[in-house]
C-alpha cells in the first residue's frame, strides 16, 4: 500500500500556492499595468470569450517565474517549479474556458471546476519528476480544494481578492 509522503505533499502545495496565487497578487499590486488578455479579446462562435479578460499574459508569465524561483527555496529543482506553474495555468485556463461555455461571468465560482484542474494536473505532471504516489496526488488535490476555499475567503477579507470564494 502506498504511503503518504508529507514532505512531497507540502512541497507541491507550496508550489501550487505560488503558481495560483501569483496572478491574484500581481493584479492587486499592478492593477491594469501589463494586464493584456491572454486570448486577445477573442470571442468564439458562442459569443463568449475564449478565456476572458481576467486571464492575462502577465498572470501566466509571473506565475511561471515566481514558481520557478520558489522551487529551489523549498528543496526541489527549478524545473519542477516550471512544470507546476505551467500545468496549474493550463488547468486554470481549462476552468475559465469551461466556465465561459457555461456563460458564467469571470470571477464567478464553479465549485470543483475552479480547484481540481489547477491542482490535479500539476500533481500528476510531477509524477515523473518526484516520488509522487497516487495517494499523494489525491491528497494534494483534496487539500488544495479545501485550502483554496479558505485562503480565497481570507484574501477577500483583506481586500486582495475581488470576490469571496
Amino acid at each position: 500500500m502506498p504511503q503518504v509522503q508529507p514532505l512531497v505533499v507540502a512541497q507541491l502545495l507550496v508550489l501550487l500556492g505560488l503558481a495560483n496565487g501569483t496572478p491574484v497578487i500581481a493584479k492587486k499590486i499592478l492593477g491594469t499595468i501589463l494586464a493584456r488578455p491572454l486570448d486577445g479579446g477573442m470571442n468564439l462562435a458562442d459569443g463568449q470569450p475564449l478565456f476572458g479578460d481576467s486571464k492575462t499574459i502577465r498572470g501566466v508569465v509571473l506565475s511561471i517565474i515566481v514558481t520557478t524561483l520558489g522551487a529551489p527555496l523549498i528543496g526541489v529543482d527549478w524545473t519542477i517549479g516550471v512544470a507546476i506553474a505551467a500545468t496549474a495555468m493550463i488547468g486554470d485556463l481549462f476552468s475559465s474556458f469551461t466556465k465561459r461555455r457555461m456563460t458564467l461571468v469571470p470571477g464567478s465560482m464553479a465549485l470543483g471546476l475552479d480547484q481540481i484542474p489547477e491542482s490535479l494536473l500539476p500533481a500528476i505532471a510531477c509524477r515523473w519528476m518526484l516520488p509522487v504516489t497516487a495517494l499523494d496526488i489525491v491528497l494534494v488535490a483534496a487539500l488544495f480544494f479545501v485550502g483554496e476555499l479558505v485562503v480565497s475567503r481570507a484574501l477577500y477579507t483583506i481586500k486582495i481578492r475581488d470576490r469571496p470564494y
